[in-house]
């Protein structure tokens, strides 16, 4: 084949003025590091653990020829600590697949990197135990391996050095061919030999990833959410600090560990909402706590009719008492009234006659409610700082977690910055992202330092959507950065499925959410099964967010009992506390749900059937997955029914299962092998 002349010349070219290009690709790196798990955006984010718990490194590594490579991670915390895993082969081994652990023990960032290196030593261990083994003539194999071992122990001093001229006295003393082998296979040379090994070919991963290590509730809580103005037996007395601590019990009987309140700060009254969002409300209405600020303040400040500072504190410390942690409400957003309007009118947008815009998401409009503006040159830097202050506030008051509405409608670069910055400060502090909006944003919001996510688990009912949506969640890259909060309903939302599934539509919700992820909610009301709509709206009738609602808790056909076992079972399987590691089995019914959630180890395995159907008894055929627990397809299983207490034992991969909804439309298993 000929080639153009010109192109001929520009070789010729290249190759008189360019020796920097040879020398460059001589020095580059011979060994490929790929693949590299976990990370999010080639190490742009961090990705998110939990401490004391083993992080799992993994990457493909592979060089050129057939020589023996070694690897190992390097981390490091946020104190400057730093510690070094080595890395194995993952079987297949024709993969090139290497796995390492590594376990932070404390909370904040870390990092990692990965390195590799031409292992020499491995390698002539391989190729001489061949060699030998195969009865091929190794005299001068011998001999390379003493020099390998003599030049290791001129540079090595100490121990390590005086070790290895203990080896080389060994070699100089065999008389035999195959005590010398067996001298220079053994695994105390190895070791040696690995310990002086000057790492020739050595090769970093391009990036260093970050590690978020979070305490264990950033993946592990229920959550309960309730108005404290509504902790009253009167809907014309407004509810305190003081009268939640009645609750505390009952919430913590139920299994719960996180309270969270709407804002607790003054209430606006300029275009305040009535009942039902009306327009126009009484002299009388509280009007909705999310119009925030007031003569009496602002974010910093709290509804002079919830109670005082201290009686906040007061609370903080009770709840504590009772395992429960207080989380508070983050929402950036000001009536008209808030102080804010007066003291930093450039942080606001203003119309050219004057007026302000309120918000709107359309449909829905916030005439009660203006938004700052991020980007206003007064707003720089001092908004953000205000509201970093604000939180840090909340935060030195004792509150380690906050819900954060509606975030997706903020700067993401805002977010980035304040979380970072305030868990910097303390890495206890956790975020909760109130965000229903697109699957990009949604996961953005996890990648730049929220803990917890809202998700779409509500609007997933059938078999199909919710097989598809939990096995979404687990996989790369949301399973790296992003935790589902799977709450069953909120103020806002009052689900179309249970405006009138009845009680058995409540329950069976809460079993998915509380098998389904290691993170769940409910808002008040639930376990009374309420579930009035406004009509053709996914909206509650006579919404507590415009108006006081007393509650009987006690009220005949509540779930609390129900709802109660449910934490409770979470609590004692460690399996059920991560949305990760769920498997979905075989069942000859589109109206039952199977799944199974075990450990690593599979010491803990439980298995969930689930009724859809809030109507009518269903029944299937499922299949075991004996195969997961090494058993053959005719193996038993012993059974603990979790919720009844009975027990029993499974012989062979097929069994049967009605679940009448009346009763209760979902069942829990936890298995182990007969032995």
């Amino acid at each position: 084949m000929s080639y153009p002349l010109q192109f001929a010349a520009d070789s010729v070219a290249t190759q008189e003025h360019d020796p920097a290009d040879v020398l460059a690709a001589v020095k580059a790196p011979r060994i490929a590091i790929e693949s590299v798990q976990p990370s999010l955006d080639h190490g742009r984010f961090a990705t998110k653990a939990i401490v004391d718990e083993p992080v799992i490194v993994r990457a493909v590594i592979f060089a050129d020829g057939h020589d023996v490579l070694a690897a190992a991670v390097c981390w490091f915390d946020d104190q400057g600590n730093s510690q070094r895993e080595a890395m194995q082969l993952v079987r297949p081994l024709g993969l090139d697949i290497w796995e390492a652990r590594f376990t932070p023990r404390r909370v904040g960032r870390h990092a990692f990197i990965i390195e590799a290196w031409w292992d020499i030593y491995a390698t002539y261990r391989y190729e001489l135990t061949k060699k030998h083994q195969a009865g091929v003539s190794v005299t001068l194999e011998l001999e390379e391996g003493r020099r390998l071992v003599e030049r290791a122990a001129e540079d090595s001093d100490g121990a390590l050095g005086k070790g290895l001229e203990a080896i080389l006295a060994r070699l100089g003393q065999a008389e035999q061919e195959v005590e010398r082998v067996a001298v220079l296979l053994e695994s105390e040379t190895a070791q040696l030999m690995h310990e002086a090994d000057m790492r020739p070919h050595l090769t970093r991963s391009d990036a260093r990833y970050p590690v978020e290590v979070e305490r264990l509730e950033a993946r592990f809580a229920s959550w309960y959410e309730l108005f404290p103005r509504s902790e009253t037996d009167d809907p014309n007395r407004h509810g305190t600090f003081n009268d939640v601590h009645k609750r505390l019990p009952m919430i913590r009987d139920m299994g719960f560990d996180v309270l969270y309140f709407p804002p607790i700060h003054p209430v606006g009254k300029t275009h305040r909402k009535g009942p039902n969002n009306a327009l126009v409300a009484g002299p009388d209405d509280p009007g909705s706590p999310y119009a925030i600020g007031s003569e009496e303040g602002g974010h910093e400040a709290i509804h002079p009719q919830l109670g005082t500072r201290e009686d906040f504190r007061r609370l903080v410390r009770a709840a504590a008492d009772h395992g429960l942690e207080i989380a508070l409400d983050f929402a950036i957003q000001c009536s008209q009234d808030h102080p804010w309007l007066r003291e930093h009118p450039g942080w606001f947008s203003w119309r050219p006659d004057g007026s302000i815009r309120y918000a709107e998401n359309p449909p829905k409009k916030y005439q009660d409610i203006v938004n700052v503006d991020f980007y206003a040159e007064d707003a720089i830097p001092s908004l953000w700082i205000e509201l970093r202050d604000i939180v840090q506030g909340w935060v030195d008051e004792g509150v380690k977690t906050f819900r954060v509405d509606n975030p997706h409608t903020k700067p993401l670069p805002f977010w980035e910055w304040l979380i970072a910055d305030i868990r910097g400060r303390d890495p206890s502090v956790l975020f909760l992202a109130e965000a229903f909006t697109r699957p990009a944003m949604m996961s953005r919001l996890g990648k730049l330092g929220f803990n917890q996510g809202y998700t779409y688990f509500t609007w997933r009912h059938t078999k199909r959507e919710l097989t598809t949506y939990f096995t979404e969640l687990n996989a790369a890259p949301l399973r790296e950065g992003f935790r589902p909060n799977f709450f069953v309903n909120t103020p806002d939302i009052n689900p179309y499925f249970l405006q009138s599934s009845g009680r058995p539509g409540f329950l069976l919700r809460a079993a998915l959410a509380t098998m389904g992820s290691g993170l769940w909610g409910m808002y008040s009301g639930f376990e009374l099964c309420e579930g009035a709509p406004v009509p053709g709206k996914e909206e509650y009738l006579d919404s507590e967010k415009y108006e006081i609602r007393p509650r009987d808790y006690t009220a005949p056909g509540n779930i609390c009992y129900e709802i109660a076992q449910l934490n409770r079972i979470r609590r004692e399987n460690p399996a059920l506390q991560t949305h990760l590691g769920i498997a979905f089995y075989p069942i000859h019914n589109e109206r039952l749900l199977l799944f199974g959630k075990r450990t690593e180890a599979r010491d803990n395995f439980v298995l969930v059937v689930v009724c859809l159907d809030p109507f009518e008894a269903q029944a299937g055929d499922f299949e075991l997955p004996l195969w997961e627990l090494e058993l053959p397809d005719d193996g038993a299983l012993h059974v603990e029914d979790l919720m009844a207490g009975q027990r029993w034992t499974w012989q062979g991969k097929w069994q049967s299962v009605r679940l009448e909804p009346w009763h209760l439309p979902f069942a829990i298993w936890r298995i182990h092998p007969v032995r």
